[in-house]
């Protein structure tokens, strides 16, 4: 069975012990620094009452105040979120980014609720969390939250407060502080760091064939960007099943019928394919942008593209990586490939801080900068203790930060 946290704190020690990070840091860094867990009651349309799980995990916070993600889904776990919020804080740091990583959420279904039992739900997560503000911890959005349910946090939060404060809340609608360029965000950057490392590869972009697991937020605007920059999308899937077809998908018309349809399936001229199926299926350029743990030891030997780009989350075991890798396959971790979202949410923080928005070209420039500038330091840094692993090479730069903000503050 995948352990999210046990794989997540393994590569921390790999990372840790290859780049000789201080024992005490790396025992410091074993564990979250503080959780919360809560039950929220909530009275539902029909007059009856369920209760909910609810988490926050604040997990280190040597670099800044702790930021990012409120997931909202039926399996959600405490194990999980904190699995996800030692990967935000690699995220932070590998990027520059003067913050820890937080992650929380609530086990539910948004699904099941109506809009007004949805609302509900979500400002309470604010009153029952309790939060302290923009300089302590700030939650962001995540699966089964967007920019509605952060507006509602955000403004759960300013009236318990009585003050208006933007920076509470990431992740929310440019109306009420948000930024530009923010449902993108992730999707772009996912692109921003294939087209750097399809350079440094020596990949042709024109004519690349793509696969994408997951057509969600981040899935569909990547592959909006692969189309648009001549690569042929040849397999795209979502939960209920995948699409193929050789000669390349017409991506903006798959769009459409997924909006339509709620589904990838039964587009026009395409083969139905299995999640399975797509993650072994012959392309140039492989992009898992669903869930966790999907790529494994089992399935790794068949999966052969030239390029894994992770737009997920610890899409890759320990186990599968080290086999891709042995069988020549560049892989672009996650906390390099898609963390758009993070350099956008600290854009945000900023803007709301200072009063002061910016235009759409600023912010863009600045996401391409910021996340090729980190995906180029971590193959420097691989190089340098002999690895080709860029994703070692990132969490090594991470590590070396929090471990020089840790000693500064005299923590270890």
């Amino acid at each position: 069975m995948y352990d999210f946290l046990e794989q997540s704190t393994r590569l921390m020690q790999q990372a840790a012990e290859l780049g000789a990070i201080d024992p005490a840091v790396a025992d410091l860094l074993a564990a979250p620094a503080r959780v919360v867990a809560f039950r929220i009651p909530l009275k539902m349309d029909d007059g009856s009452c369920r209760i909910f799980e609810a988490f926050r995990v604040r997990y280190n916070d040597a670099l800044g105040p702790t930021r990012d993600g409120t997931r909202i889904s039926p399996d959600l776990d405490l194990e999980e979120c904190k699995a996800l919020a030692l990967i935000m804080s690699i995220k932070h740091a590998a990027g520059l980014i003067p913050a820890g990583g937080g992650k929380g959420g609530i086990a539910a279904d948004p699904r099941e609720l109506s809009r007004w039992e949805f609302e509900r739900l979500c400002r309470a997560y604010i009153r029952y969390l309790r939060p302290m503000g923009p300089d302590y911890d700030v939650p962001g959005a995540d699966i089964g939250t967007d920019l509605q349910s952060m507006a509602w946090m955000l403004d759960e939060y300013e009236q318990i407060t009585g003050r208006h404060a933007p920076a509470a809340v990431n992740d929310k609608p440019t109306i009420i502080g948000g930024t530009l360029g923010g449902y993108e965000a992730t999707g772009n950057g996912v692109f921003d760091v294939f087209r750097e490392a399809a350079e440094e590869s020596g990949l042709e972009i024109q004519g690349a064939s793509v696969a994408l697991q997951g057509f969600g937020q981040v899935g569909s605007v990547a592959a909006l960007c692969f189309h648009e920059a001549g690569c042929r999308v040849v397999a795209v899937s979502d939960s209920r099943g995948g699409v193929y077809a050789e000669d390349g998908l017409n991506v903006p018309a798959l769009l459409e019928h997924k909006r339509q349809t709620g589904r990838v399936a039964g587009f026009p001229g395409t083969t139905l394919i299995t999640n399975a199926e797509l993650l072994e299926s012959d392309c140039q350029v492989l992009v898992p942008a669903a869930r966790q743990g999907v790529i494994t030891e089992d399935n790794a030997p068949r999966i052969r593209p030239r390029l894994l780009v992770e737009a997920a989350n610890a899409p890759t075991t320990v186990e599968a990586d080290a086999i891709l890798m042995e069988n020549g396959v560049i892989v672009v971790p996650d906390v390099l490939a898609n963390a758009g979202s993070v350099h956008l949410c600290q854009m945000e923080r900023t803007q709301g801080l200072c009063d002061d928005y910016w235009d759409l070209d600023k912010v863009s420039r600045l996401r391409r900068e910021r996340l090729v500038g980190g995906y180029r330091s971590a193959l420097n840094t691989a190089a340098r203790y002999g690895v080709t692993s860029a994703r070692l090479g990132a969490w090594i730069n991470a590590l070396k930060r929090i471990e020089e903000a840790v000693k500064t503050r005299g923590w270890c």
